[in-house]
């Protein structure tokens, strides 16, 4: 059987996380750091085990599940009806089923926050294909937790990956070193897929991760619209990886609660929040042809995410080592903020293009002294938020 094999970017927000998902507008792009997932279906005579298989590369961890457990779990009153073409919500006694299957699981104590993801994992596995034999093998670049949208790009590339397989999903147009782009039309069915597996790991996600991570490039994001944007003047981020993990779904649920005890000042945060995004999102669209337009508009977004992290403090999502990342870049006049849930994870930092103006040697010096300063923390340079889509591939040989 020829494998599948599907990949999705991570991402950044630039604005308005936690308040998306009180109906605030958030901006976010796709970066270049991506998770892989490839799939081959066993046949008859390759399945003699008849069992679903994973394999995570990253943590060095595998798994597998006798297919006829999982008919026992997931079609107990039919055969595999595994329907595609609709997307529908893990119901709550089903994703209680699918726990008691990880039990079974020899999960390590270590790795036992994995479990949300192998449930998506599981969920969609056989709600797209049922319970046929194969092995699936994930990769990826992205730090988990950490703010990138880790779990975005990994229930997108396996959404992608089973879709395809399954017939539903074709491919079309190159997009370069044998991968392919997914059409257009069939984005939108692996977006609503990777929706539900993000419910799962994270509760009640906004669906701004899965839907940047789809569509890459940059994007405006509120209650469930997507508006594309376009800026032919890149802006330059530096991203820090905290080394901090943290709970997504308990920080959702944090601010969820103190929106909760104070209602009327919380509604005014997020009414700030959007104002903001707003703002941010008319600034990048513009064109700027000179240096002095180019240090203006860089000016002005700096100011929107710095007032954007004291939004997010008044949440109650930042953390120590965040605060310390924003001490040590404002020591070079330059402004960050926490991109994803916060209480630890990565701190975006605006690289300004007079910097990038420098002599050579002069702008080497300050990023040398900056990345001195944040000792090991720097995680990479992201390069400036370029077109970036759900790119595809089918093939014999992958990878």
């Amino acid at each position: 059987m020829e494998v599948v094999g599907a990949r999705a970017p991570g991402k950044i927000i630039l604005a308005g996380e936690h308040a998306v998902v009180h109906g605030s507008a958030a901006v976010a792009a796709a970066i270049d750091l991506y998770t892989r997932c490839s799939l081959r279906l066993l046949t008859e005579d390759e399945s003699a085990s008849s069992a679903v298989e994973l394999e995570l590369r990253d943590p060095g961890l595998a798994f597998s599940w006798p297919c006829a457990r999982l008919r026992e779990v997931f079609f107990p009153t039919d055969s595999d009806s595994a329907a595609a073409g609709e997307p529908r919500p893990c119901s709550p006694d089903l994703l209680a089923a699918i726990a008691r299957l990880l039990e079974e699981q020899e999960i390590p104590e270590a790795k036992i926050w994995l479990s949300s993801g192998l449930s998506a994992f599981l969920f969609l596995y056989t709600s797209i294909l049922g319970c046929r034999a194969g092995k699936v093998t994930v990769s990826s670049d992205l730090p988990m937790g950490a703010g990138l949208g880790s779990s975005a790009a990994f229930c997108v590339s396996m959404s992608g990956a089973l879709l395809t397989a399954a017939g539903v999903v074709a491919v079309g147009g190159g997009g370069g070193k044998g991968w392919e782009l997914v059409r257009k039309d069939d984005l939108e069915l692996v977006n609503r897929w990777a929706f539900q597996g993000e419910k799962i790991i994270h509760g009640k996600p906004s669906g701004i991760d899965n839907s940047v991570s789809t569509f890459g490039s940059m994007i405006k994001f509120k209650k469930g619209e997507l508006t594309s944007l376009k800026s032919s003047n890149p802006v330059k981020m530096l991203i820090t990886d905290t080394r901090v993990g943290r709970n997504t779904k308990a920080l959702v649920a944090g601010v969820s609660e103190r929106s909760s005890r104070h209602p009327d000042a919380m509604a005014s945060v997020f009414h700030a929040v959007n104002s903001i995004s707003e703002e941010l999102s008319s600034i990048v669209e513009l064109t700027a042809n000179d240096e002095i337009a180019i240090t203006s508009r860089e000016e002005k977004l700096a100011e929107l995410m710095e007032m954007n992290q004291g939004l997010l403090q008044c949440m109650g999502v930042s953390h120590s080592s965040i605060e310390t990342v924003l001490r040590t870049t404002l020591k070079f006049n330059l402004v960050s903020k926490l991109t994803g849930a916060g209480g630890g994870g990565c701190v975006l930092t605006l690289i300004p293009t007079r910097i990038l103006f420098m002599p050579k040697s002069s702008s080497r010096i300050v990023f040398a002294a900056l990345k001195l300063r944040l000792v090991d923390r720097v995680f990479k340079f992201a390069k400036e938020t370029a077109d970036v889509l759900m790119e595809m591939c089918t093939t014999f040989f992958f990878f």
